[in-house]
């Protein structure tokens, strides 16, 4: 038996009272995955290879600092 054929198997099996966990669950992992796009593959790699900024401090003072820039 396949596991998706398993799995039709046990939805018969799980009370109404929890399908809406379970129709959450399953639309989650119907979705594909996202690949990021090239700004963000560079900027990951940026990060890694110890570059980039950090920024210690409450999101109010991000915005502030964005703000200006």
């Amino acid at each position: 038996m396949s596991y998706k054929e398993l799995a039709k198997n046990l939805i018969d099996q799980i009370p109404d009272s929890k399908m809406y966990y379970i129709v959450a669950y399953l639309q989650g992992a119907a979705v594909p995955e996202e690949i990021p796009n090239a700004e963000t593959i560079a900027s990951i790699e940026e990060l890694e290879s110890g570059g980039g900024t950090l920024f210690t401090g409450s999101t109010k003072d991000l915005f502030a600092e964005l703000m200006e820039g």
